[in-house]
């Protein structure tokens, strides 16, 4: 509610409403509303296509109803059939994830605290970058032979990429009067990173993370289809060259859900590393 004060000079005043006034109550009314839009949107995309399969609308053969999937993913699961090609899709993400971000990270610390080593590296790494990181999967074969190494070493390369640009704009964008706040204090070299560059460029560090770990799903998955004998993305390639459209869906599926738990581990890793930074969904959120 909006009034005039009874004075010569018009003020508007506004009356506290109800996001003022019951903050909790609110917020929990419209996480529960945001819940259900996450759950419904889906659910009913799936019950359209279960009604499309069943009424012949497409063709179930090319694309199975989604009951098929589920039993068939089911039947797989509990026979130990589909486990093998998790474990080594998982496998391959995490130790590829692991390197490509600790060197992102690193030499995106460097770059963006030194600006002579920048000058230096980064004409080379923006050409590198654009490189599709499908092309260099021959190189890695060349390097590492058959086996894991080509596969770790293509997402590692990809996650280093994104990580390394996020860290170096993150560590560049610190304003400078933080900097000189800890010079004032005497801050060692350590202390100055300890207490002032990691904290202020760690938020958005922690955004190309996030980022880097989908696009690693995605990378792997395709690495598999192609110099790979197991993994999601071998299974989702040999399915549809043997025509089993079901057991395909059923890896695209694992995929999916593959990809949106380890995007939400970074995220919840990453609030917890940086509880002072505005967060993306909840409480921080109005």
């Amino acid at each position: 509610m909006t009034t005039l004060a009874p004075d010569r000079e018009s003020v508007l005043v506004r009356a506290p409403g109800p996001r003022e006034l019951h903050p909790v109550r609110t917020h929990r009314r419209r996480r529960a509303v945001e819940l259900s839009l996450a759950v419904a949107v889906p659910l009913l995309l799936i019950l359209l296509w279960q009604l499309a399969a069943t009424r012949s609308w497409i063709d179930a053969r090319v694309y199975p109803a989604p009951s098929t999937i589920f039993a068939d993913g089911w039947d797989r699961a509990a026979v130990g059939d589909l486990w093998p090609d998790v474990w080594a899709t998982v496998k391959r993400v995490l130790a590829g994830y692991a390197l490509g971000t600790a060197a992102g990270c690193l030499l995106g610390l460097l770059m963006g605290s030194l600006s002579l080593l920048r000058a230096a590296l980064e004409p080379l790494l923006d050409a590198l970058y654009v490189v599709p990181k499908l092309a260099l999967l021959p190189i890695f074969l060349n390097m590492f032979g058959l086996g894991e190494g080509p596969q770790v070493a293509l997402v590692a390369t990809t996650v280093f990429f994104f990580v390394w640009i996020s860290t170096m704009s993150a560590v560049m964008a610190i304003p400078s009067g933080h900097r000189d706040a800890g010079q004032v204090f005497g801050a060692s070299p350590w202390q100055m990173f300890r207490h002032v560059l990691l904290p202020a460029s760690l938020p958005a560090v922690l955004v190309g993370a996030r980022i880097a770990a989908g696009v690693a799903v995605l990378v792997i998955v395709a690495s598999e289809q192609i110099a790979a004998t197991n993994g999601l993305g071998h299974l989702i390639f040999d399915s549809r060259a043997l025509f089993q459209n079901d057991v395909m869906f059923v890896g695209i599926v694992c995929v999916a859900v593959l990809g949106v738990v380890f995007s939400e581990l970074v995220r919840v890793v990453g609030r917890l590393l940086t509880p002072w930074a505005p967060r993306d969904r909840g409480r921080g959120q109005s």
